[in-house]
């Protein structure tokens, strides 16, 4: 049950309960306190922190008093003077329980908990909606890249038709090294993870988990329908080869890490797909210059047309930056008695299954080398209903036997495309389907 409050009395600070305090949270207390009288200013009443939930007490933590430290977050979150929870220790539970107990309580709550939203967000903005408060997650995707209050509101007038980003900056790391360097993939994220740009164990961001949970949160806002993190197709890196980027090159293509949600259709009949993979971009597309962990989102609009949003995507005083904005806003809509926009799914669209998405794609086959198999490799693409741009022997390795063939489709339903590759992999000629890899940002001559 939500619970009635008074709002503070003109001059009273609004009291702010943060839970965690690692890299993010860390910073996050810093400038709460550091930058107290800017923030006073511009939201016209002061902030207090009042209180730091973290897993253990006893840690120095410089520059934060520690007397702010509390195991106990359950009671933190359901104090009656607390005004704004910001939330940053991830994962689902216990930040479900606690973000649902702020709101109960009637706090406003700040999250950069993008696997929470993309699983859950749903019922915390339901929740939110109906206590009255804010829901504000700028830092869950693309560290302070602005591009949720793009989305939310800036472009809430428009019809976005579709974003496409490099939302995760440790992939973007190792595709970037593999791409300047020629390095394998094994290779980049060892130093990746000696950088501190990888997890010790990388499968969240190498696999695609992140990507994903940052797409599903994307396509919500864009298109105005509920998307889950289980609507995404999902894939990772941890299949692309040096060979894969080298092809790339020579079509004039990086390889990059995409979170890809589009709109197709129009009116009643529109459909959203969301999908996170790797796949060559030419090298004039703007997501292809984007180099190291930065992130970027290239959003177009039916309006506005092409949109781009570049920035740092990770690290403690970026995210940090993106955390105090929806402090000062939502702090601000506490001092005016008001609430920001919430959940907007009004649209209701179907999100399409992977097997439907429409796109170009590049193979690489080791086959025969001997007469007749280019016929053979070209009429199993035909009895798929999959058409053939490009189909170029690049290598005759060895002692002749055995040839590389390089492929590349015009558009083709992904179903199509499967279909074919079992086939071809059922060809006497071919020795193995080396590799498959979508091809976007590309007009079809």
């Amino acid at each position: 049950m939500t619970e009635s409050r008074q709002p503070p009395a003109a001059g009273e600070p609004l009291r702010i309960a943060l839970l965690g305090c690692g890299v993010v949270g860390s910073e996050v207390a810093r400038l709460i306190t550091g930058s107290a009288d800017d923030l006073r200013a511009r939201i016209g009443r002061p902030l207090e922190l009042v209180g730091i939930g973290v897993r253990r007490t006893g840690i120095e933590r410089p520059g934060i008093d520690p007397a702010l430290f509390t195991t106990d977050t359950a009671a933190l979150v359901a104090r009656d003077d607390v005004d704004i929870v910001i939330e940053l220790i991830g994962g689902i539970e216990p930040a479900r329980s606690l973000i649902t107990s702020a709101i109960d309580h009637g706090a406003s709550v700040i999250t950069a908990n993008k696997a929470l939203l993309a699983e859950d967000g749903a019922s915390l903005f339901a929740a939110a909606e109906q206590a009255g408060v804010d829901l504000y997650f700028e830092a869950a995707v693309a560290g302070a890249i602005p591009i949720i209050r793009p989305l939310r509101e800036s472009l809430v007038g428009d019809e976005i038709t579709q974003v496409m980003g490099i939302v995760n900056g440790t992939t973007n790391f190792i595709l970037d090294k593999m791409h300047s360097q020629g390095a394998g993939y094994a290779d980049v994220l060892a130093e990746a993870q000696a950088l501190g740009y990888a997890e010790a164990d990388p499968t969240a961001d190498v696999e695609g988990f992140d990507a994903a949970a940052k797409a599903a949160i994307l396509a919500g806002l864009a298109f105005h329908s509920r998307v889950s993190g289980a609507d995404v197709h999902r894939e990772g890196i941890t299949e692309v080869t040096r060979s894969d980027i080298a092809s790339a090159r020579d079509m004039g293509c990086v390889v990059k890490l995409l979170a890809i949600c589009e709109l197709s259709g129009d009116g009643a009949d529109a459909t959203i797909n969301a999908r996170v993979h790797p796949a060559m971009i030419p090298d004039s597309h703007p997501l292809a210059s984007v180099g190291g962990a930065y992130n970027a989102v290239f959003v177009q609009s039916r309006s506005a047309g092409q949109l781009m949003f570049y920035g740092p995507g990770a690290g403690g005083s970026p995210t940090a930056s993106a955390v105090l904005g929806d402090l000062v806003t939502v702090a601000r809509n506490r001092v005016r008695e008001t609430s920001g926009p919430g959940e907007s799914s009004y649209a209701r669209r179907p999100v399409r299954s992977i097997g439907e998405v429409v796109t170009r794609y590049h193979l690489s086959l080791e086959v025969d080398d001997r007469a007749g198999v280019l016929a053979a490799i070209a009429n199993c693409f035909a009895e798929h209903d999959v058409s053939v741009q490009t189909l170029r022997q690049v290598t005759s390795p060895g002692d002749g036997a055995e040839a590389r063939i390089v492929v590349v489709t015009h558009p083709a339903p992904d179903a199509a495309l499967s279909a074919c590759v079992t086939a071809l992999s059922d060809l006497p000629a071919v020795h193995e389907v080396l590799s498959v890899m979508r091809v976007e940002g590309m007009t079809t001559p």
